[in-house]
């Protein structure tokens, strides 16, 4: 295992096979039906102070995962128990019992890593707590074919936004975000400058910008905002891979005569809102209002292939990677 020095390679990743040992009292082992990979994993690979601990060289990775509880010394869980965890990157989990939460299994198991997980909470919090969406309001999401801005922007349509616009990587997915996702317009950011395109797609104008991607999508949504715009900073992954400073927005003097808000945030800041998310995201899911991407990937050997092909924008929704039991 070592850590990438720009795009990350199967080369910097290493699977090993430890034994599971005795169960102490308090804890509990999960077999891993899913597991997650996010672009914030990208940022935890390099060894440097951030808002959440770098990975450890040796040491197996962190991140969403859910399962069965197949063994407990804990009063809290009993075999079968379906949970959720951040232990990640393993296809059997052991740990406290704490490290573990119990769910009602009425969704596909995947969706507690995605729309009702963290990415559908990262969306959530952003337009309603950060950027204060408002109705008819329109809304400019970028990264929109991943997991977090395909729910952005299905649930900015259904809070009320009058016009939902979003960038991908792809006419593929400009399709899908306009043909399944129910977005009013889209456009693939490789055929020409991002100004150029947000300006032909929002003429009068964007009231928020939910902001995956940093960069070039910033700069263009700073000259497209209205006046008393909001951001909603959510990540840059347009500069994950970079091996020096990018640079910043040229434009930032329009932030004040437009008098705008940009205001970055963590999803775990927003953790009050989990039970609305799952009420009202729960019931749009069940009357068919949201649609759900999902992109699979087999089996833990290839969890590091998921990822990196997440980085390069090779799935549409959440990507998911899918364990299977011990034999």
């Amino acid at each position: 295992m070592s850590r990438p020095v720009g795009e990350p390679v199967p080369e910097n990743f290493e699977l090993v096979e430890v034994p599971l040992g005795e169960l102490e009292d308090g804890q509990v082992r999960v077999a891993n039906r899913y597991m997650s990979v996010d672009p914030y994993m990208r940022g935890r690979m390099n060894d440097v102070a951030s808002y959440v601990p770098p990975f450890e060289l040796g040491a197996a990775l962190t991140g969403s995962a859910v399962g069965e509880v197949v063994a407990s010394r804990s009063e809290r869980f009993r075999v079968g128990d379906v949970v959720v965890h951040g232990l990640g990157w393993r296809d059997v989990a052991t740990g406290p019992a704490e490290a573990f939460t119990v769910v009602d299994g009425a969704a596909p198991l995947s969706h507690y890593l995605g729309i009702l997980g963290m990415p559908g909470l990262t969306a959530y919090a952003g337009l309603v707590e950060v950027a204060r969406l408002a109705p008819s309001e329109v809304v400019f999401v970028s990264g929109a074919a991943g997991a977090v801005g395909s729910a952005a922007g299905q649930m900015a349509r259904l809070l009320g936004a009058g016009r939902v616009i979003g960038s991908a990587g792809s006419e593929t997915k400009v399709r899908y975000l306009i043909d399944e996702l129910g977005f009013d317009a889209a456009f693939d950011y490789h055929s020409g400058k991002v100004a150029r395109l947000l300006a032909e797609a929002a003429p009068d104008g964007i009231d928020v910008y939910f902001d995956n991607v940093g960069g070039d999508h910033l700069e263009a949504a700073i000259s497209a905002m209205r006046d008393f715009g909001r951001v909603a900073a959510c990540g840059a992954v347009s500069a994950y891979n970079a091996t020096g400073p990018v640079p910043g927005p040229r434009n930032l003097g329009l932030v004040v005569g437009r008098r705008l808000t940009i205001r970055g945030f963590i999803v775990g800041d927003h953790a009050h809102l989990r039970a609305e998310l799952l009420e009202r995201v729960g019931g749009w899911i069940r009357d068919g209002s949201l649609v759900v991407p999902e992109t699979f990937v087999d089996g833990l050997d290839h969890a590091a292939h998921a990822f990196i092909g997440m980085l390069r924008g090779e799935n549409i929704g959440k990507m998911v990677v899918r364990l299977h039991p011990p034999a």
